[in-house]
């Protein structure tokens, strides 16, 4: 069978990735000097403790090269493996893989996901389905090329602090947002990340996103979404409970989002991807 990698930014929940047997190679992020290795040595609750308390924000870095060779070398043994990545667009973990790939004795192919998340996080899950399925490597890539093809992202940011923090807007500006109650929806653009539009409130920015749900998939039935939150599982499951009615059984994850999403998304911030 065929062995999945993945890397820790797919936020999937951590049932999910024991029962299943996912292969996570973990991202590193730096708060203030302290080193931490995503989902490894610092829990999301943690991050976003430490990231709240600090006036920089959190740098993260992909992992090593070595690090993914010394993974798909580990597992070389069981056959095939297939490493699907977050965005070459937002970070250097696809090329890493790549470079591990060539550095590893072992039969590799790595996919990008051109998303992060749980959109990263379904396209892993469905790996796994066809996988055990006993889908050969070519045979998954040309359905998960299909389904990424169709994926949408969506991201609703509660507070703009992050972006502050990272110098993409001034103290001014910043303050001004919150005096508005200005919430930012962005999208997915080519595996890139772009702003969408500015919304007041809370309220009509919830609106506004379960709107744009509905126009990119109006079809009743196959809606399968993955919601991260930093937390905001009120929200979250407040989504949840509207696409339980509006859709016929649709499938939903919801999980905590991990350090290197969450320090872009900020407090409260949700990445949605279907």
């Amino acid at each position: 069978m065929v062995q999945i990698v993945t890397d820790s930014s797919c936020d999937l929940p951590k049932e999910f990735i024991e029962k299943i047997g996912i292969t996570v190679v973990p991202l590193v992020v730096d708060i203030d000097g302290e080193i931490f290795h995503e989902g490894m040595d610092i829990t999301p609750r943690e991050f976003y403790d430490k990231m709240a308390k600090s006036i920089n924000l959190p740098k993260t870095s992909q992992p090593s090269p070595a690090l993914f060779a010394e993974t798909f070398d580990t597992l070389s043994s069981t056959g095939s493996i297939l490493c699907i990545t977050v965005s070459s667009k937002l970070s250097g973990t696809y090329q890493a893989a790549l470079i591990g790939r060539d550095l590893s004795g072992a039969d590799v192919t790595v996919f990008d996901s051109l998303t992060g998340s749980l959109g990263l996080g379904l396209q892993v899950l469905k790996a796994c389905r066809l996988a055990k399925a006993g889908k050969t490597v070519d045979e998954i890539i040309a359905e998960l090329t299909t389904y990424r093809e169709g994926m949408n992202t969506l991201v609703l940011l509660n507070t703009l602090e992050n972006i502050v923090k990272g110098g993409r807007l001034s103290q001014f500006q910043g303050s001004l947002s919150r005096i508005l109650d200005i919430r930012v929806l962005l999208h997915d653009v080519e595996g890139g990340v772009e702003p969408l539009e500015k919304i007041h409130g809370k309220k009509r920015a919830m609106e506004h996103l379960l709107a744009r749900i509905y126009e990119y998939h109006p079809e009743p039935t196959g809606l399968e979404i993955g919601i991260t939150h930093i937390n905001n599982l009120a929200d979250a499951e407040t989504i949840e409970q509207v696409l339980l009615e509006k859709y016929t059984q649709p499938k939903v994850v919801i999980s905590e989002m991990g350090s290197t999403m969450g320090t872009y998304a900020g407090d409260g911030g949700m990445i949605i991807a279907f």
